[in-house]
């Protein structure tokens, strides 16, 4: 199963660098990798973003915010895991780890300075500027890391994350409890 999953997300990272090098022939050029998280939809920069990973072996951390997984070691680093769903929410209690057979990790880029890695619930795809028909500043009282909300070109609504906000949100990098 395991070598099944490792083949699909073979297949997904090699699908997304053939349309990015479509895009860039094109003109066209994506900006956003799209996910979905907690029943929400966020855009995450591409040049913010890192590698996509099957989910691993998490190791729990105790005393520790809730929506702070614990660490897994991906590609020999040791990465902070973080539920974004959870983060986002401010979800309370720990939840048990929700995993579906599209649950992924997305590692932030390294020039960000911290080796964390977000989990979503599912990828939906790469998108650039031309697949949204407008958009609005996110309104008061939202939470920081959460710069601007778009309408994509069928009506539905997604929620742009600044990873690079996110490595200096205070609230982000206090874990513990």
């Amino acid at each position: 199963m395991a070598n099944n999953q490792r083949q699909s997300l073979r297949a997904l990272q090699e699908r997304l660098a053939v349309r990015l090098a479509d895009a860039k022939k094109s003109g066209a050029e994506a900006a956003w990798l799209a996910v979905e998280a907690g029943g929400q939809r966020y855009l995450l920069p591409l040049v913010h973003s890192g590698e996509i990973f099957p989910l691993p072996v998490i190791q729990s951390v105790p005393y520790t915010r809730s929506w702070f997984l614990g660490v897994s070691a991906l590609r020999g680093g040791l990465m902070a895991v973080v539920d974004l769903a959870g983060l986002l929410s401010s979800g309370a209690s720990k939840k048990a780890l929700r995993t579906t057979g599209e649950t992924k990790l997305i590692a932030l880029n390294a020039a960000l300075g911290l080796n964390a890695a977000l989990l979503v619930d599912r990828l939906v795809g790469l998108r650039s500027a031309s697949a949204f028909a407008g958009a609005l500043p996110s309104a008061a009282g939202t939470l920081p890391v959460l710069s601007q909300q778009l309408t994509d070109l069928d009506g539905v609504q997604w929620q742009e994350l600044s990873l690079q906000a996110l490595v200096e949100w205070p609230d982000f990098l206090s874990v513990v409890a």
